[in-house]
């Protein structure tokens, strides 16, 4: 993240959304988006304007002659993050879903943006692309219906990184036991432990390093590694977007919600270990080790948030009497 954008973001969060500088007085926020190729979360600055319930964002970038990386991450995957300072100088934190606006309804947004501010236009006339307006919808989990597709999800993915890190785990077995040869492989086989867990979207770049620093790996193998924790970042990000949200719908789960947020961080620290012995070039066998015992830590977490929140999500809630 340039020293700028960390900068300004430090700034909005101590101060209740407030930055001074280049964007003193500007209507700010914070939008979180994942990352296309790496899964991971990118934070940026925006400006926004409100257009009935939702907020717009403008993928201006200064007019250059490309869109922002957020943006590109958006169209891959919609589900953000928003940060919006209170008249209370706080900052509100909640999930939206970004919609890019198409044809008449996009021109008409960004010549009433380019109006209210002048650089808008500026940045059109700088550029020969056409700037995307993003439209940000707030997500509302006070719908039970909601409740039931987000315990639906949550499942499904827990399945889906499950049957990713058993093929992981199978695949890094072979590889070691093929490095270690016919003589080794049975005591490699029997040192391999037992757990589940993972799936989707790794950075192209970072796996060309490894495998050209894996030798013994094998390059499928390496971006599988990579495929897998870029998933799980994804998807915990995704996670404590919503926790916030979920506190506010179900306070009784507070406690929980709490400590599914300190074992994602436990699980992210396991990640960037495995990470950081992909990029060292580390035998088959160590990484094997290391991936049973993030595997082992996954399978008490999925199941662990599987008892808290689905049952929580699923069940049915009296209507309130009038």
């Amino acid at each position: 993240m340039p020293d700028f954008n960390r900068q300004v973001i430090e700034e909005f969060r101590a101060n209740g959304g407030r930055v001074g500088g280049m964007f003193e007085g500007a209507s700010l926020l914070l939008l979180t988006t994942t990352g296309a190729r790496s899964g991971r979360a990118h934070t940026n600055p925006a400006v926004y304007v409100r257009d009935g319930a939702r907020l717009l964002v403008f993928a201006s970038n200064a007019g250059g002659p490309k869109h922002p990386a957020w943006f590109h991450n958006l169209s891959a995957d919609p589900y953000v993050t928003v940060e919006l300072g209170t008249p209370e100088g706080t900052v509100e934190r909640f999930g939206a879903t970004a919609v890019v606006t198409e044809g008449e309804e996009r021109d008409r947004l960004y010549a009433e943006q380019a109006e209210r501010d002048p650089g808008f236009a500026a940045y059109q006339a700088a550029t020969d692309r056409l700037i995307p307006v993003v439209a940000l919808h707030r997500v509302d989990l006070g719908d039970p219906a909601r409740h039931r597709a987000i315990a639906d999800h949550l499942v499904k993915v827990h399945a889906e990184l499950r049957a990713e890190l058993t093929a992981l785990r199978e695949g890094l077995g072979s590889a070691a036991s093929e490095a270690a040869g016919p003589a080794d492989a049975a005591d490699v086989a029997g040192r391999a432990g037992s757990a589940e867990a993972t799936g989707p979207a790794g950075s192209a770049a970072t796996a060309a390093t490894v495998v050209r620093g894996t030798p013994t790996l094998g390059g499928q193998l390496a971006r599988h590694c990579l495929t897998f924790c870029g998933a799980l970042h994804a998807h915990h990000h995704n996670e404590d977007s919503a926790f916030d949200l979920l506190e506010r719908e179900f306070p009784e789960l507070s406690d929980s919600l709490d400590r599914m947020r300190e074992e994602h961080k436990v699980v992210a620290r396991t990640v960037e270990e495995l990470e950081a012995l992909l990029t060292s070039g580390a035998a088959p066998a160590t990484l094997r080790a290391e991936v049973d015992r993030l595997a082992t830590r996954l399978e008490e977490h999925f199941a662990y948030e599987e008892a808290q929140l689905v049952p929580a999500l699923t069940r049915s809630r009296p209507e309130p009497r009038t």
